[in-house]
């Protein structure tokens, strides 16, 4: 049984596949011989020896097929464009092996072990991100991917590339030649998309429970009511992601002094960026779990083609398609989107002037333009992330002469929710910097005990802004921040831990 593959877990899982697959890789070694027993009976078998695609019908002689697999890699190699980012392709890179390593694609034990050795060595490859277009799975970026293993194409060397070639001599490692089915089982396959979906999704989990802590500090700040977040609302409407929002915001909000000060204030009710957050975060909890789920079972999945099976059968089939991963993506990045789109109204909202919060949050304005600008920044990427969350998976252009004919386009997906879910830490940076600027404000009244850690969290950095200065800096900060969860972190080590 394979080690199985979560996001959750993502970084560890991935590495105990690596470890248990230099260990045991019998499940490589039992399909490949079926590969060679099916070679030597002599019937053709696509992609083993025979042309690809549109050139499935077209028979290779034995002597060829060397050769074709060769081609198969310098053939697709036709990526363009900024590279894929470097930890991005190294969960490409195991991912892929994790995917050949179930034992059903029939890949060359040669190849694999040297597969496993670029990994061992740290040897990233250098790959185009654009060029894929979902279809038999991300064909060019795995051909780039797969280069150095014939000594072509280019690995990562700090923040440049280099020679693969060299590479690989300076690791002690040298080159394969491929066989029979090899190339074929190499670039066929979903990893792209998946490693995006996974980057992105590990960072999202990490992501949504901070946007409620940031929600419940601009609640506090603004005088905002608990009331929404009761838990009989919730039980009347019980989506899962919802219900657990609600509880996050109730748990963060205890021992308030901020809210009981206002309690008979008479306000009836707050905007509906306040008063909304479960419902609105929620539904992209909700959405982030699908895709989660999606993403999960891609990784696990083998998704090259053809298929290799114990009872000796070889089986062609479309596994490789990406459409269960372009929908799931634009999903997700919508769900990030929104999330955003949340957040900078109450970013705006902050800024008001509301309930004895100075405008602009700092008293001498005027010659100060206070938080005026990070609104700003917050807006221009709410709204670049209209634009990003455009759907990819709705268009299909025909590739393969026609044998193609309905193409996924899930990298588009892939490469447009990562852009989607970097916006959306800037955003939610924005609040953060914000609404610890106003929590200041309703000094010496403390916010609940959660949000008090969390606000506590952000001053240990970033100190109370009297006058106008380079707030990039401090934004930069809040992003580092939320990418490596420390609102979190600081908070459940005071509440316990957040759904």
């Amino acid at each position: 049984m394979s080690h199985q593959i979560s996001i959750s877990n993502l970084y560890d899982d991935l590495n105990a596949s690596m470890a248990a697959l230099r260990q045991d890789h019998s499940a490589v070694t039992r399909s490949r011989d079926i590969v060679k027993r099916a070679l030597a009976a002599g019937k053709p078998i696509y992609g083993i020896n025979t042309g690809f695609g549109a050139l499935a019908d077209e028979r290779i002689a034995d002597e060829q097929l060397a050769r074709l697999q060769r081609n198969i890699l310098l053939s697709h190699a036709c990526g363009v464009g900024d590279p894929v980012p470097r930890e991005i392709t190294q969960i490409m890179l195991k991912a892929k092996i994790h995917a050949l390593g179930i034992g059903q694609s029939g890949i060359s034990e040669r190849t694999f072990r040297m597969l496993l050795a670029m990994d061992k060595h740290d040897i990233v490859p250098w790959v185009p991100s654009r060029g894929s277009v979902g279809a038999s799975g991300d064909l060019a970026p795995l051909a780039h991917m797969c280069l150095p293993l014939i000594g072509r194409g280019e690995v990562w060397h700090g923040d440049d590339k280099r020679n693969a070639a060299e590479a690989l001599v300076e690791a002690g490692l040298s080159t394969v030649e491929l066989q029979a089915k090899d190339g074929l089982a190499l670039i066929n396959g979903t990893q792209l998309m998946s490693a995006y979906g996974a980057f992105v999704l590990h960072r999202a989990l990490r992501l949504r429970k901070q946007a409620d802590v940031l929600a419940s500090m601009s609640l506090e700040a603004l005088q905002g009511s608990a009331a929404p977040f009761d838990e009989r609302i919730h039980a009347l409407r019980p989506h899962p992601g919802q219900s657990d929002a609600a509880a996050n915001v109730r748990r963060l909000l205890q021992d308030s002094e901020i809210l009981k000060s206002h309690r008979d204030c008479g306000k009836v009710q707050d905007p509906y960026c306040l008063r909304c957050v479960p419902q609105v975060h929620g539904a992209s909890r909700d959405a982030l779990d699908y895709a989660v789920t999606s993403i999960e079972t891609e990784l696990n999945s083998v998704t090259d083609n053809p298929l290799v099976f114990e009872n000796g059968d070889i089986v062609s089939g479309g596994n490789f398609h990406g459409q269960p991963l372009a929908l799931a993506l634009d999903f997700a990045a919508i769900a990030l989107a929104e999330l955003a789109s949340i957040s900078e109204r109450r970013t705006y909202l902050l800024l008001e002037g509301h309930d004895g919060l100075p405008r602009l949050l700092m008293k001498d304005t005027g010659v100060n333009s206070g938080f005026m600008i990070p609104q700003y920044t917050a807006a221009a990427l709410v709204s670049e992330n209209k634009i990003l969350c455009h759907p990819a998976s709705v268009d299909s252009i025909p590739t393969s002469l026609g044998q193609e004919d309905h193409v996924s386009m899930g990298s588009i997906s892939a490469l447009k929710l990562l852009g989607v879910m970097r916006n959306t830490e800037r955003v939610l940076a924005v609040e953060m910097l914000t609404a610890a600027q106003a929590l200041d404000f309703r000094a010496p009244l403390k916010p609940g005990r959660g949000v008090q850690k969390a606000f506590e969290t952000v001053r240990g950095k970033i100190l109370h802004a009297v006058e106008d200065y380079e707030v990039r800096n401090d934004l930069d900060i809040c992003a580092r921040m939320l990418r490596a969860g420390e609102l979190t972190r600081a908070v459940e080590s005071e509440t316990g831990p957040l759904k």
